[in-house]
């Protein structure tokens, strides 16, 4: 049922996993996965909710240096805004009729900042462990430079170490993200790749650099209230403390739900992510 394609995307190309056709459905729903996970953080929710609206275009990506996708050329770091501009590249190539986007924590990030910046391409938004932009104080923008430049430094010289086997790199990620190892099983699998020394992990190293630069709040604030669809925050009871403190600022119509689980709560409550889902594209459908 489901499918592996790659998309063209600039220079690169780019893996992602499908369900359905965008030129059969009226509605896409394309899914961003988070830090240093990939597309197959999705396959669980993109099954439940096939079940549920059979005739959607379902369509999760590995961003650019994570998964299947290629990595960025000599000197690319993978600066935030850049996730954008690939974005706004793949879903021309993907020109669905009406679009939702779905992103988990770095790809709600992306997600909301996209919808902000194009508001006529984005029918629907879902945020799960997000609540648009990441933003600090201004008076840290140095220090924040100074330590993301360093930052890099590290990654050049760090060596890559292997791991014996596929179980190893499962347990470690499963401990890091407080799962069982059967729900992060699928992230880790399509994150390997096997080198002389044993497994290792597919993603650009790079990806673990620090970011050089972080919006000030009120510029956060000013993408939040340029979100005009329909959206839902998914939170987790046991994610992110920080998210469920903040207060959304937007002008559209805005649904907080919290779901049990943690950070990762669309791997733990697929069926329960699924129907979040199904009911933000039927309130879309219903409007038309």
């Amino acid at each position: 049922m489901i499918k592996s394609n790659q998309y063209a995307c600039g220079q690169l190309s780019l893996a992602a996993l499908e369900i359905g056709h965008p030129k059969t459905a009226d509605i896409s729903v394309v899914f961003l996965h988070g830090w240093l996970d990939n597309a197959a953080s999705f396959e669980t929710v993109m099954t439940e909710l096939h079940q549920c609206h059979p005739l959607l275009h379902l369509c999760a990506i590995d961003l650019p240096g994570h998964g299947l996708s290629e990595h960025k050329g000599d000197g690319h770091f993978y600066p935030f805004h850049d996730y954008i501009d690939d974005v706004y590249q793949l879903l021309t190539t993907l020109s669905p009729n009406k679009l939702v986007l779905v992103g988990h924590s770095l790809g709600a990030l992306i997600a909301s900042c996209y919808s902000a910046a194009f508001p006529e391409k984005v029918a629907g938004l879902m945020q799960i462990e997000g609540d648009g932009p990441l933003a600090e104080s201004a008076v840290n923008s140095v220090e924040r430079l100074r330590e993301g430049v360093k930052s890099r430094q590290r990654i050049r010289r760090k060596p890559e170490r292997a791991m014996a086997t596929i179980e190893e790199a499962i347990e470690r990620r499963a401990a890091v993200n407080h799962l069982a190892p059967e729900l992060i099983a699928p992230v880790v699998k399509r994150g390997l790749v096997r080198g002389e020394q044993g497994w290792l992990w597919r993603h650009d190293k790079r990806l673990q650099a620090d970011s050089l630069y972080r919006m000030p709040f009120e510029s956060a604030e000013q993408f939040r209230q340029h979100i005009v669809c329909p959206q839902l925050i998914l939170l987790g009871e046991q994610g992110f403390a920080a998210l469920k403190q903040a207060k959304p600022v937007a002008k559209g119509d805005v649904e907080i739900h919290t779901i049990a689980g943690g950070h990762h709560c669309h791997l733990q409550q697929p069926k329960a992510v699924a129907e979040r889902i199904f009911g933000l594209v039927n309130k879309i459908e219903t409007s038309v």
